[in-house]
């Protein structure tokens, strides 16, 4: 021990272990440099039956007491006055250390001489403690477990809780151990506290030691309480609407432990801890006040059963559901937890305890030896308890809203989470093998080929860029004299230079040298030295200018320069043209745009998943199976593959499969809020709604985060003058508050996923406070459109058009409703409402499409080119261009002598119908 003060002569430490004092050190006096060196050594018997069990061993720690003692006077003993107290935690001993060794803060004794201590520096006493032996093999040590159970506080109590010295507040709950035995965990000596300040975040957990000299050894080195969000717990009172009773209460009259009791439990009792939550998921904590028994002279009595009830007052009990703990990698529950009066036929319907601790098992509690009812109690006493438990009504802990706070967590979680590498390997196993695609083996030859075309191709973007400057030189205007080409040419090299031409036409041919590099040559690695690389360019340049020759004039023997062929229309374009063959109920059009999709571009891993969804919806889901399986095979991580490969395994009822997808979508993406609610959705089809819950949560703590930097970012953006973006224009309402079932929603749309959608509306209708928002509305509609149920998709666009009026994407849906049931007037009348707006709705291009095709039935042939323009400015596609031609061939056919035009082109070239 260091840093005492010189006017202390001499002090010794005495060691207590479990109540019993183990000795005392040899007395020594204080060194020069603030140091003491203590002769002691001793030990005590470690079994399980004995006092000092292993339970008792994970729980409390060795009590060091450092005390002055003075010298002796006459006729007068020595005086012995405690100076500051130390623990050492023995927990590591049974973690498979042998041996232990520990500088352990002293600790000053409350009402002492402190000055002893100088205030700058802090007090330690080096202490080793060992074993003879391990005290856990390393068997023993990796089949059990730690559970850690800290109580906190009561809050909201009764107003008849007072604060008595003869009265003690106490918690207590039983452990399964080994075999069918009960280990009660007892929480005494509460703390009644008036209402004030909170109780301060974090704030260090308590030793469950009996009466303690220096307060500050009560702490657990390393342990804190710090609370957190109550939507994060696993209790009750979690709500929004709990909010502000949980905020009160935390000020009011409580009662406080920040206890934790620990408990090793072996691997039998692992198997019965698991068995017993499995059977019954809610445990009873029961809570009383006890009165303490006054000492009186003489011999202490036996207390007859009735004293001993009327000891044990206000008995209330909470329900604690522990099913949290069979969920997998849980390792700590923590929340809130509802007291109710104590009644035997409750507890037992709801738990299936038969027995209450306090009533039946007190002699388990040693309540003898902390000196509750061993003498007889005073008669005030009794008549005192009994008076308050008769005021005592059996409602009046749920009048006044009491609940426990509490956590309780294990070292190891009962049912481990599988690894991700076990997941990917299970993923992997759920598809079947394929074929890997055939390897393109282009070789020299076809090299060849590619680079003849690519020159030939880039020859015909010449000359038509020679034709667009100069016009087409032909053959009866003679030739060009040789000053007029090289101004020609001069001129043609700065418009393909200026216009960045010059270089899209160098990078179009660099591909396709690359390969006859590859293919050719069977170049790939660099060249050693500068020569080597010289000789090879040159050798390339020849061979390179003499093919490109052989194209040019292949090219310029033919007849006629055809032009350039078209480009291919892109996969973006060919989902557009799905899309619209799925609008017009052409599915089968649409599974070809689909197929055709997938085809251009076979290592797409988006194309498979967008066929999958189609076929999910229009087809069948054992081919949406198929899709997907192709696409994980591609990307084992795609998230949305994943998540789409459980919903299709829930529809075909392949449940250990859709759990294994899910499952694994969360671990890649651990901060997916869209996996995790999925999985919630999931977990509640297969009635695990303690899962459930908890994927919920972790989905909300997520979205909670994103928010909040959301919120950081525009508060920073609006610190620097910038103007933060607004999506909406108008001077509609602001759009609610996101939730994590609506996010989901959004993709659940996104893949057809109609089920799913449904049971996230659902969640979203009751989460919300103020009544179903627009975007809810919406989404229902869509389900009831796709399912043709035209009047309830009516009755849901009718609240979201009350709800926000200026929404663009209200109307669309609107107008597709009308369009669907041929009410075309109130169909064009929404549409024309939807491109009034500044913001486009999000299906713009069916708007276009729609209104487009209404205008031509009405003759509205000027309307309708415009429309068609538009949809063509947008995205254009065949249907889009086709409108346009149309709605121009039918403004053509007003011009009488256009017609005579195209009746003599008929008449010609004996094409078309002439009389019309």
């Amino acid at each position: 021990m260091n840093t005492l003060k010189s006017n202390v002569l001499i002090t010794l430490v005495r060691v207590e272990y479990n109540g019993a004092v183990l000795g005392d050190s040899s007395k020594t006096g204080v060194l020069p440099d603030g140091t003491a060196e203590y002769d002691f050594s001793t030990s005590f018997e470690c079994s399980p039956d004995g006092p000092n069990s292993l339970d008792v061993l994970v729980q409390k720690p060795l009590l060091l007491t450092v005390l002055e003692v003075a010298p002796k006077e006459k006729k007068k003993p020595e005086k012995i006055t405690p100076l500051g107290q130390a623990v050492v935690d023995l927990l590591p001993l049974l973690q498979g250390d042998r041996s232990l060794k520990v500088f352990a803060p002293l600790y000053a004794v409350s009402a002492s001489p402190s000055e002893m201590l100088h205030p700058e520096a802090t007090s330690s006493l080096e202490v080793t403690v060992s074993t003879k032996e391990l005290l856990l093999s390393a068997t023993q040590l990796s089949s059990g477990n730690l559970l850690s159970i800290t109580l906190e506080a009561a809050y909201s109590v009764p107003d008849t809780f007072t604060a008595d010295a003869q009265q003690n507040y106490m918690v207590c709950l039983q452990i399964p151990a080994a075999g069918e035995k009960e280990l009660p965990l007892l929480f005494k000596n509460g703390i009644l506290k008036a209402a004030g300040n909170k109780e301060p975040l974090p704030r260090p957990k308590h030793w469950p030691l009996g009466p303690i000299l220096a307060p500050g050894v009560l702490n657990i080195p390393n342990s804190f309480i710090v609370g957190g969000p109550y939507e994060d717990e696993d209790g009750e009172l979690t709500k929004s609407e709990d909010r502000e009773f949980r905020i009160q209460a935390e000020s009011t009259k409580r009662i406080v432990w920040d206890m934790e009791r620990r408990c090793f439990l072996d691997a039998a009792a692992v198997a019965i801890l698991k068995r017993r939550i499995a059977e019954h998921r809610y445990w009873p904590v029961e809570l009383c006040r006890m009165s303490m028994a006054s000492a009186g002279k003489g011999k202490p009595s036996k207390i007859d059963k009735g004293d001993e009830d009327k000891q044990i007052a206000f008995h209330g009990v909470a329900y604690v559901n522990m099913m949290h703990l069979l969920c997998p990698g849980v390792k700590q529950i923590r929340g809130a937890f509802r007291v109710f009066n104590y009644q035997n036929s409750e507890v037992f319907e709801k738990t299936k305890f038969q027995h209450s601790v306090f009533r039946d098992h007190r002699s388990q509690l040693s309540l003898v030896r902390e000196g509750f009812g061993t003498s007889p109690v005073s008669k005030a006493a009794p008549s005192k308890a009994l008076k308050e438990e008769k005021d005592f009504s059996a409602t009046q802990y749920s009048e006044a809203g009491t609940f426990l706070v509490m956590e309780i967590k294990l070292d190891r979680p009962l049912v481990p989470k599988r690894l991700r590498e076990e997941l990917v390997q299970r993923v992997k196993e759920l598809i079947p093998p394929h074929p890997a695609l055939p390897r393109r083996m282009e070789g020299a030859k076809k090299a060849v080929e590619d680079y003849h075309k690519c020159v030939t191709s880039v020859a015909v973007a010449i000359l038509r860029e020679y034709h667009e400057l100069f016009g087409k030189q032909l053959p009866d205007q003679g030739t060009l004299d040789h000053e007029t080409l090289e101004k020609q040419k001069h001129q043609l090299n700065y418009e393909l230079n200026t216009s960045g031409k010059y270089f899209a036409f160098k990078e179009q041919l660099k591909y396709s040298v690359v390969k006859i590099v590859r293919e050719k040559y069977l170049k790939t690695t660099a060249f050693e030295t500068k020569e080597q690389l010289q000789a090879f360019l040159s050798e390339l340049y020849i061979y390179l200018v003499d093919h490109m020759h052989i194209a040019l004039n292949k090219l310029l023997s033919e007849e006629d320069v055809s032009a350039a062929p078209p480009s291919c229309t892109t996969r973006k374009q060919l989902l557009l043209f799905a899309r619209e063959a799925e609008a017009n109920k052409d599915f089968k059009l649409a599974s070809l745009f689909y197929k055709q999709r997938i085809a251009r571009d076979q290592l797409s891993v988006q194309s498979w998943l967008d066929y999958a969804a189609f076929c999910l919806l229009h087809e069948d889901a054992t081919k949406a199976q198929e899709c997907l399986q192709q696409a994980l095979c591609l990307d084992p991580h795609h998230i949305q593959s994943l998540l789409l490969s459980g919903i299709v395994a829930v529809k075909l009822q392949h449940y250990e499969e859709a759990e294994i997808f899910f499952e694994d979508a969360c671990c890649l993406e651990p901060s997916s809020i869209i996996a995790w609610t999925l999985s919630g959705l999931f977990y509640e089809l297969q009635n695990n709604y303690i899962q459930a819950e908890r994927n919920f949560r972790e989905a909300k703590k997520l979205l909670r985060a994103q928010l909040e930097e959301e919120r950081r970012l525009l508060e920073a953006a609006e610190g620097e003058g910038k103007k933060p973006s607004s999506p909406r224009t108008d001077s509609g309402p602001q759009p609610p508050p996101c939730t994590i079932f609506m996010k989901t929603v959004e993709f659940l749309m996104k893949v057809n996923a109609v089920r799913f959608v449904d049971k996230a509306l659902a969640h979203e209708l009751l989460s919300l406070q103020g009544g179903p928002t627009c975007a809810y509305y919406l989404a229902l509609a869509w389900t009831y459109l796709l399912q043709e149920d035209f009047p309830r998709c009516e009755e849901c666009l009718c609240e979201a058009v009350q709800l926000d009026p200026v929404n663009p994407n209200v109307w669309a849906q609107k107008g597709h409703l009308c369009y669907l049931q041929k009410d075309f007037d109130n169909a064009k009348e929404c549409y024309e409402r939807v491109i009034s707006f500044v913001e486009d709705a999000m299906d713009i291009h069916f708007v276009y499409l729609r209104l487009g095709s209404i205008y031509l039935e009405e003759k509205e042939y000027g309307r309708a080119k415009q429309i068609f323009l538009l949809a063509c400015d947008n995205s254009a596609t065949c249907l889009t261009w086709l409108g346009v031609g149309i709605a121009c061939y039918r403004l053509g056919l007003q011009n009488d002598a256009l017609l005579g035009e195209i009746r003599a082109a008929q008449h010609r070239f004996g094409f078309g119908d002439p009389s019309f």
